[in-house]
């Protein structure tokens, strides 16, 4: 399966970027821009986007991928923070702008694999207080602003692009074209992915690799676990087992929800737990949030442990994890 990866450097877009290549019928991956090189290759993508972010790539402190990507041979799109960090780590300047640009901007473009289909001049969407003052070896320019003398570059030999606008956001009204050419001319992604495409590949994969064995998911009744214990009950039905730790503090009758939608819908094997007194006795008295979160946290796991012995030994523990979460933690 054809993949893009989206490498995280901080920017407020990255899942709306993920969107726009999910819209182009492109599967991809969000994952934090230390992931290692070693990862990288296993994934086999067709395709790497640089997220924006607010950071200065000249700082000390300043997110950075792992040394060695550019030589991957893996096309590059950078946006934004992901276009400066290109420039930067590839022999570039990269210095603050006298004239900061935020908002609608227009843009000349140049023949580009990046624009085919875009017009000469377009509008865009510029969010940088930092520009691009020197182009790295072998680069050139595709487009400019009034006030942004590289808006855009590209080495088209090592097909990497650079974007200094926001291409997935709604104000740059040629950006889903432009994000759709990077991954079909650029790429050469087919596209045909589809999100039912995933759910049956995905069941697929953990009916092969969980095949006669036990299964053990920790239920909170939020959408991770939730979609987490959905897919794995598709793929091994009564193999799995869902703990319910109710601890008391969910809305009123959503433990009961809970139940019926998992044991009488799914039709899962559902052990909820009443745990209601034991959370309220812990957290009595405690007014910090943070503190709180913490206590929550770590009741929820000793109750998880004391209900996962009576069960016995299983062989895979189900973890669901929404992408904002993964990227925080």
């Amino acid at each position: 399966m054809e993949s893009v990866l989206v490498l995280d450097f901080g920017g407020q877009y990255n899942q709306l970027i993920a969107r726009r290549v999910r819209e182009a019928q492109v599967f991809c991956e969000v994952k934090p821009c230390t992931v290692s090189l070693e990862e990288i290759r296993r994934g086999n993508y067709a395709g790497i986007i640089f997220t924006g972010g607010p950071a200065s790539v000249y700082a000390e402190d300043a997110p950075r991928a792992a040394d060695g990507l550019f030589d991957l041979g893996i096309p590059v799109l950078g946006i934004c923070y992901g276009a400066q960090y290109t420039a930067y780590t590839l022999g570039g300047v990269v210095s603050p702008a006298a004239k900061r640009e935020f908002g609608r901007t227009e843009i000349s473009v140049k023949p580009s694999l990046l624009f085919e289909g875009v017009p000469k001049d377009t509008l865009c969407w510029m969010s940088h207080g930092d520009q691009i003052t020197k182009l790295p070896e072998g680069f050139t320019i595709s487009a400019e602003s009034s006030v942004c003398p590289v808006a855009a570059m590209e080495n088209r030999m090592r097909k990497i692009y650079c974007v200094q606008f926001h291409p997935e956001v709604m104000h740059t009204p040629e950006g889903s074209k432009m994000i759709h050419n990077f991954l079909t001319r650029v790429c050469g992604c087919k596209g045909g992915w589809k999100m039912s495409s995933f759910v049956e590949d995905t069941v697929a994969a953990l009916r092969e690799k969980i095949g006669d064995k036990k299964v053990l998911c920790a239920l909170s009744g939020g959408v991770d676990s939730s979609v987490a214990a959905v897919l794995v009950h598709r793929a091994v039905g009564k193999q799995l087992t869902c703990i319910f730790v109710d601890h008391g503090l969910l809305r009123k009758n959503e433990g009961d929800e809970v139940e019926e939608v998992f044991r009488h819908q799914f039709d899962i094997n559902l052990v909820r737990v009443n745990a209601e007194e034991r959370f309220l006795s812990k957290l009595a008295g405690v007014t910090d949030p943070e503190r709180k979160r913490k206590i929550i946290g770590e009741e929820f796991i000793r109750v998880f442990e004391e209900e996962a012995k009576k069960i016995g030994a299983v062989d895979f523990l189900v973890q669901g994890t929404i992408y904002p979460d993964v990227i925080e933690s």
